[in-house]
């Protein structure tokens, strides 16, 4: 016998599938906006379907963006000198929180993981190395976070960014070991972006 209705049970699949939502959560979620009225639930499968076609990848720090270049690449006020090199998305509105960095960001669009397949290839890191040969760039802040695929990344970009005359950087104190940077308060951002450190010396 049919307990949840089709149309339902497909919703509760769909929403199954985003990162961090149980079958529990996401039969919740879908409980939910059967409740809502349904201008409300049309609202949200318009702006679901609009997604990818309004976002675009920036074309200067491959930031998620409907503009091209998007808001922080395109601000004049911005040290276009200073690159704080992040994982996703995320990690940078995380850093833009804290007020504390005023430089301009390249997003990698992941780490290093050989084991799921995921090489240099895979993420932006050629990208960042021709944005460096350009020579507009005078330091390069590393913030991938302190787990161990984004301490391998780290020291990946920092072998591979030592031949280039610039001046390499890491987060200091403030991000524990172990800790994804996108789930660090902004007061513990601001201190390690205000305390990062030369390496590779």
């Amino acid at each position: 016998m049919q307990v949840v209705p089709p149309a339902l049970e497909r919703l509760i699949k769909d929403l199954a599938r985003l990162p961090g939502i149980g079958q529990k959560t996401a039969t919740r979620l879908a409980l939910f906006i059967l409740r809502r009225p349904s201008s409300e639930a049309g609202s949200l499968a318009e702006s679901l379907a609009a997604l990818h076609g309004s976002i675009k990848l920036c074309g200067g720090c491959f930031a998620f963006s409907e503009s091209d270049p998007c808001s922080i690449c395109g601000d004049a006020r911005r040290n276009r000198r200073t690159v704080c090199v992040v994982e996703e998305p995320g990690d940078l509105m995380s850093i833009e929180k804290t007020g504390a960095f005023k430089g301009v960001y390249h997003i990698l669009h992941g780490v290093l993981s050989p084991m799921d397949g995921i090489g240099p290839r895979e993420i932006k890191v050629q990208e960042l190395c021709e944005r460096i040969e350009k020579g507009d760039v005078e330091e390069v802040l590393i913030a991938t976070s302190s787990t161990v695929p984004g301490e391998a990344t780290a020291s990946f970009l920092m072998d591979r960014l030592r031949k280039y005359p610039v001046r390499l950087t890491r987060l200091a104190c403030g991000i524990p070991m172990g800790m994804d940077i996108k789930y660090a308060d902004e007061h513990t951002l601001a201190r390690a972006i205000e305390s990062r450190r030369t390496v590779g010396d």
